[in-house]
């Protein structure tokens, strides 16, 4: 196992200590587990035990039951809310030091994770790799249309004004990130196809995208948040300047193996933590300064400028309910759709549906759970 894979950090909160229920819990998922019989999986095939997928969700923690998440912005929250957030669990949460999809997939692939925080495109990629997942838990934008997470930005010097200028230009492209998915949709919206421009792959980390295109190699990229406004900040005096696509850009999933929520112990997990995701989201939300200081400044080590910058940028978050799921799944079934038209000579996709990919059985836990925090605060 590759030794990034899992690095506990601070924060991490143990088990309270046995309880008599827990017994009884025990007892109870073991019984699940023998009467379940096989579960569908998104793909269609069959797989032998642990809890159907259309079977209640447990409520009752086993002792000794552990989840590993790999979400840092909630991580931080939880530590900076302290008891705002119902953080009393029934079993031990560990963080893992692990984001983005490429590492997620690889941390499920080596039974390392449970659950990752991520845009629209690496559940469908995992899918795509013969990965069995499920999306927990969906977060939007209600703002998305005046606080997209992206917006595309012009080397200096290069005339960017509307999507129709993207024909000739050469574009950062990566394939397995929401910002690939962003510019395929941007070339859609436009009109326009790839042979009218110039893919560039290359992966969205770090600094790549304003480097290249400070240094020229690259006419149009994806940025987003702070690296946008220091880009802006940087080279708008010599002509760089950026355009909103007016495209939602703005899923944010949990997600993991559809093995975790087949485990009868860990769904009645994920069932607490979910809620918890949830009031962290809105806490988020409602406590700007608090953020600002912890999280931009100390945590991430940004500026102040930067921070408040952030800050000011910050959306209006959305948690879908049963009502809004439709739509959910209509928009993520259009990117999937989309993804497998135009990179099928990159990689061989079959089709997805993906309704499949959405435990639903989580949806009113995360809608009422946000719901009851705002009304809280």
């Amino acid at each position: 196992m590759p030794d990034h894979i899992i690095r506990p950090v601070a924060g991490r909160r143990t088990a309270r200590p046995p309880r008599p229920r827990a017994l009884l819990a025990a007892a109870a998922a073991a019984l699940a587990l023998l009467a379940s019989g096989c579960a569908a999986s998104a793909g269609g095939a069959e797989v032998t035990g642990g809890l159907a997928e259309d079977a209640p969700l447990p409520t009752e923690v086993p002792a000794g039951t552990r989840l590993v998440v790999g979400d840092q912005l909630i991580q931080k929250a939880f530590e900076l809310a302290g008891d705002d957030i119902d953080q009393d669990f029934d079993f031990e949460l560990e963080w893992a030091n692990i984001s983005g999809g490429p590492q997620t997939l690889e941390a499920f692939n080596a039974n390392a994770l449970d659950l990752g925080s991520v845009a629209e495109i690496p559940a469908l990629h995992a899918t795509w790799t013969g990965l069995d997942v499920r999306i927990y838990a969906t977060h939007y934008r209600e703002d998305w249309d005046e606080n997209p997470i992206y917006e595309l930005a012009s080397a200096p010097g290069v005339a960017l004004d509307s999507l129709a200028d993207l024909r000739g230009k050469k574009i950062a492209f990566s394939p397995g990130q929401a910002q690939g998915a962003l510019v395929l949709k941007s070339l859609r919206e436009a009109g326009l196809t790839q042979d009218d421009v110039e893919l560039v792959e290359l992966p969205s980390t770090g600094d790549v995208y304003p480097t290249a295109l400070a240094a020229g190699e690259l006419d149009v990229a994806p940025l987003g948040s702070t690296p946008l406004y220091r880009y802006l900040a940087q080279y708008g005096k010599d002509g760089a300047t950026s355009i909103r696509t007016g495209i939602r850009d703005d899923a944010g999933h949990l997600y993991g193996p559809a093995a975790v929520v087949r485990d009868p112990a860990k769904a009645a997990a994920l069932r607490q933590f979910v809620r918890a995701w949830a009031q962290a989201r809105v806490w988020i939300d409602e406590h700007p300064q608090e953020w600002k200081q912890g999280y931009y400044i100390e945590d991430q080590g940004l500026s102040e400028q930067d921070a408040q910058y952030a800050i000011d940028t910050w959306p209006v978050t959305e948690i879908p309910a049963e009502d809004d799921l439709p739509g959910v799944v209509g928009r993520h079934q259009e990117t999937a759709d989309l993804l497998r038209a135009e990179l099928h000579d990159t990689l061989s996709r079959q089709e997805i549906d993906v309704a499949g990919l959405f435990d639903e059985r989580f949806v009113p836990i995360a809608s009422e759970a946000a719901e009851a925090a705002r009304e809280e605060s």
